[in-house]
């Protein structure tokens, strides 16, 4: 085994076994927490399926906030997101969940000041905590962990992609199955398990387009473009949450006019990510991902009642 990812395992036992024992302790907020995690970095779908709860939870009328961390903003410190800032203010992500959804989205390193912040400025509403499985210093009252098939053969970090090992799912009251991830792969005993389709939303896609991201696993969406008989003419691929550049914009019009292309086509995140240099790539198709959640109806009733339950024992 590498030794760093021995040494990284060694470590997240040791603070899991904190928690665990009581010895740090989460502090709990008055509203309800439902978390929304998974145990690798990236590309599992926590957005979208946060934007699909959220969904749902409007659906039935129920007020909710996010509480996020706001991964890769410049900003530091509890922030109520703008929907019409950016994503260097506020990250990528955060800042798409305010704009699809309509709700507050709060970011902030401490989750729990985060929703201190937001308790104190809309009153107790049930917070959604995005990314919240090694979150444990906010105390939640269900938690939600997305897996891939990949998590299942995968290594911790650094040798891998993994933040904890798959055993830490005993801690999970919800496994929600990604990208044709099996519960056989895991050990799911007792667990509440979850089944999603995924796919994309392609409209007024250019003839012969370029496409350009820069997500966790781009190659689910090219592979999601072609199935939906989309075939790319050209490719740029970029690091996750990347913050595109001048040069960024210019080398992708080269790429363009080399390839012949009728426009580009892209993610949610990365139209997010490029800001006012969008309307310098038109036409540029935005696709936006669609998310389902099985028997759905019976999943939110599920989390709601095991959630109330709970907060009346604490």
């Amino acid at each position: 085994m590498n030794p760093l990812a021995s040494l990284f395992g060694l470590g997240v036992r040791a603070r899991n076994a904190l928690y665990d024992r009581g010895v740090l302790r989460a502090q709990r907020l008055q509203g309800l927490v439902i978390s929304i995690g998974n145990l690798s970095v990236g590309g599992s779908g926590k957005t979208p399926f946060v934007l699909l709860l959220g969904e749902l939870l409007k659906a039935r009328a129920i007020t909710f906030d996010i509480l996020s961390r706001g991964y890769g903003r410049t900003t530091r410190g509890v922030a109520l997101v703008d929907p019409g800032g950016s994503s260097r203010e506020f990250g990528d992500e955060p800042l798409l969940m305010a704009r699809r959804l309509g709700v507050a989205v709060v970011v902030g390193e401490d989750r729990y000041q985060a929703g201190l912040f937001a308790e104190e400025k809309f009153g107790t509403q049930l917070h959604l905590l995005d990314d919240g499985f090694q979150h444990r210093a906010l105390a939640r009252d269900f938690d939600i962990v997305l897996v891939t098939p990949d998590d299942a053969r995968d290594r911790l970090l650094p040798a891998g992609r993994l933040r904890e090992p798959t055993k830490s799912l005993a801690r999970a009251d919800a496994v929600v199955l990604t990208s044709g991830a099996s519960p056989e792969l895991f050990h799911l005993d007792g667990k509440l398990v979850w089944r999603v389709r995924r796919g994309i939303l392609p409209n007024n896609v250019p003839e012969r387009p370029v496409v350009f991201c820069g997500i966790a696993r781009p190659q689910n969406f090219l592979m999601q473009l072609r199935t939906a008989g989309i075939e790319p003419v050209a490719e740029a691929l970029f690091r996750d949450h990347h913050a595109y550049s001048e040069q960024d914009v210019r080398d992708l019009l080269n790429l363009r006019q080399r390839s012949e292309a009728g426009g580009f086509v892209t993610t949610e995140k990365d139209a997010i990510n490029l800001g006012g240099y969008l309307s310098a790539l038109q036409p540029t198709a935005v696709v936006p991902v669609k998310m389902d959640l099985v028997d759905a109806a019976n999943a939110v009733d599920t989390m709601l009642r095991v959630s109330a339950e709970r907060r009346r024992r604490a």
